[in-house]
This record gives C-alpha cells, structure tokens and sequence, in this order.
C-alpha cells in the first residue's frame, strides 16, 4: 500500500501498486524546503527546465541531420532552409547550450558563495560537478557536428591535447578520432556520443535530486533547519517562485532564438570544414573561454593539459579545502571578498581565451591563471583566521523578527 492517500479512485489504484504519485506528492509537494530561499536557488530547476528543451531539440533535429563528412554542412544548411521549423529547432538546442551552462554556472557560484560544498552535502557537490563535467563533453562533442572550420579545427586541437599525456597518450588521441586525423569516423562516434550522454545527465540529475532529499537544502544562512518552524512545503511556495524564475527565462531565452539566434556563433563556423585552410584563431564555445586561456598560459603541452584539468578537479576537494565551520558568506566578510575577487578573475580569463595568445593577453593570462589557483589555499587560510560575524539562532529567527534578532556565538554549520 502506497502511503499516500487519493482522492482519485484511479491515481489510488495505480498508487498502491505503483507508488510514483506518492513519492512526487512527498518529493514536489509536501516536501519541508527552508522557509528563507532567495532566487539564486532557482536556477537548479531552471537547469532542468534547458536539460528538457535540448533533448527535446536534439532528438528532432537528429531526425534530419547526417553524421557524414561529406554531407553533415549540408544537412545542417537543409534543417535550416527545408524542415519544417527547422530553422527554430536548431536556434532553440544552440542557444539552449549557452542558457542551460549559464544556469549551471550559476548554480555552482551560488553553491560556492552560500558553502553548498560543505558536509553532510560532499556527494551532492560531486555528482553536481560530475553532471557539470559530462555537459562540458557532451557540448564539445556537440560543437563537432556542423562541420562548419571552427567544429572540424576545434575538434582537431582539443582532441590533439591528449597527445601530451606520456606513454599513452597517441594511443588515446588516435581512439578518440577513430584513426589517424579527424575524419568521418571522429564525427560518427562524437554524433553517437552527443546523442547518448544527455541521457546519462538525467540520471546522473535523478542521483543529484535524491541526494539533495537525502541531505536537504541548504540555506542563505547556512544553517541547519532546527523544527518544523524553519521550514515550509515546496508547493505552493516555491513551485510559484520557480514558475516565476521559468517566466524569466523563457522572455530572455526565446528573445534572443528569435532576435539575436547567432549571438553566441562565431561566423567562420558557417564555412564548411576545410583540412587545408587553418582558421586565423580558433576560439572554443564562450563556456569553455576561462579553461581555454588557462591550458594557453602554461607554455609546456603538457603542464597546460594539466593545468585546464585541475581547474576543474579542485573542486571536487572544496569540501576539506575550506576550513571555516561557518557556512554561508553572508557571515564571512574576508571570504565575501576573495569569493567575488575570485569571480572577476573568472570572467577575465574567458575574455582573455576569447583574444589571440598575443601582446598583453600572454603575461595577462598567466597572472589570471594564477590568480584563480591561489583562490583555494587562501580559502583555506582565511577559514583558520577570519573571525566571522554571529551566526543566527535558527531560520526562523531572521525571517519572522527581522534584522534584530537574536543572535549567538559561532556554532558548527
């Protein structure tokens, strides 16, 4: 017997012996969420709401679309000009690419800013990152299928990077184009690929959400909920916000599918794939920029490889990287500041990746790349010495008494 129960002799029926209606009515419904989440937690659906729109997008587009070399620019140019809406499929899941990393990108700050990362949330920070990862490959793998100078050129210097891994590393670089250049074979597999893993996204976001029920949300207090006073059911209140977040989107979204679809593109792209004609700069997709201008500021293959890859990797440390037992920044000051400086530096580097590796941009880059390493030791410095400001009594405190209420020393958050 399900524990629920319906109104709808039909949904009790299926319930009790199937219990979905009863794990959504807990898990959408009745589910406790804190009293005090601001919008900034909007944007986890809001990356669900994109993740939706390109498989959707994709799964029609791979309709009329042709993983050959020969024919994979011209299918592109037919979805454009002769399938019926054709031309708004492939706007939608292009632009789509941009909105859902925006959405994530998002979603990490905001975790790194509110101390998300932190215990008993450890796996729920891995899987989000692992989720962040397995978009990064799906994208590349993505970009790839037009076949346009920048897919074929990008797709031959960023597969090219594996070489620089000793011992093995032709041997992975010659798997992955699938011989001995980046030909039909490179774009078969990337197609397949492309295809399959946002399916393993929704998983691996079936895994984050249960994870999240598991351990519960996070706050902008970064405290822990401490009764039924500090928290609310998720529907009406919050499913009300998030309808709210997805009006948002939509209007900023579909202005520019329909006003500025080519924003994000570069135009050498809409040159068919040429082996013989190397672009004057190859520039990756704008979510890839800050990773791009690290692997260039290291002059050693080798130690740039590594670098751009440790870029991510750290993260997954931040839970033990931060030695502070407070939680939120709202309470760190000097954290507030290495948090946003940290931030700035983000947003330079993908500038920088966007310039030629020339004049300024060569010593700027590296001083940035620098910058964003030293981000995690002085994290860890600031948490031994910062004396952070008193931490509320619980959620409820702040939310029904205002600015003025009682507060106690530091405690474990």
């Amino acid at each position: 017997m399900s524990g629920h129960t319906f109104d709808n002799k039909v949904i009790q029926w299926l319930d009790d012996r199937l219990p979905i209606f009863s794990v959504l009515q807990h898990s959408a419904v009745e589910y406790p969420t804190p009293r005090n989440l601001n919008y900034w937690w909007n944007f986890g659906s809001l990356a669900g709401l994109m993740l939706v729109i390109m498989v959707l997008s994709g799964v029609f587009l791979a309709m009329a679309y042709t993983p050959n070399v020969n024919l994979a620019f011209g299918s592109v140019e037919h979805i454009m000009r002769d399938v019926n809406y054709g031309w708004l499929l492939r706007y939608a899941h292009m632009n789509g690419a941009s909105f859902f990393f925006v959405c994530v990108y998002i979603h990490i700050f905001r975790g790194l800013y509110y101390g998300s990362y932190k215990a008993p949330r450890e796996v729920l920070w891995w899987l989000g990152l692992i989720i962040y990862l397995t978009m990064m490959g799906t994208a590349f793998m993505g970009y790839c299928l037009p076949w346009g100078q920048l897919s074929f050129w990008g797709t031959t210097v960023i597969t090219n990077l594996f070489s620089a891994i000793p011992l093995v590393g032709g041997a992975i670089t010659t798997w992955l184009w699938g011989g001995f250049s980046v030909d039909n074979a490179t774009l078969n597999r990337f197609f397949a690929l492309h295809y399959l893993l946002p399916f393993v996204i929704f998983a691996l976001v079936f895994l984050h959400v249960v994870a999240l029920h598991t351990t519960k949300s996070n706050n902008p207090l970064g405290i822990d909920v401490k009764g039924p006073q500090d928290t609310i059911p998720f529907h009406p209140y919050y499913t009300i916000k998030d309808l709210f977040g997805v009006g948002i989107l939509l209007m900023v979204y579909l202005g520019v599918v329909f006003f500025l679809p080519n924003f994000f593109v570069e135009p050498t792209n809409y040159i068919p794939a040429n082996p013989l004609v190397t672009p004057p700069h190859i520039v990756p997709e704008w979510y890839f920029l800050p990773f791009y201008a690290i692997l260039r500021s290291v002059p050693d293959k080798l130690g740039g490889v590594i670098a751009m890859f440790g870029a991510i990797i750290v993260f997954f440390f931040l839970p033990w990287i931060d030695s502070s037992k407070v939680r939120s920044a709202r309470f760190r000051p000097i954290y507030k500041q290495l948090f946003w400086i940290f931030v700035i530096d983000c947003i330079l580097l993908g500038y920088i990746g966007s310039q030629p590796p020339e004049g300024t941009m060569v010593p700027l880059g590296r001083a940035a790349t620098v910058a964003y390493f030293l981000f995690f030791p002085l994290m860890w410095v600031i948490g031994k010495v910062e004396k952070p400001k008193p931490l509320p009594q619980s959620i409820a405190a702040p939310v029904l008494k205002g600015k003025s209420a009682a507060a106690k020393p530091m405690e474990k958050a």
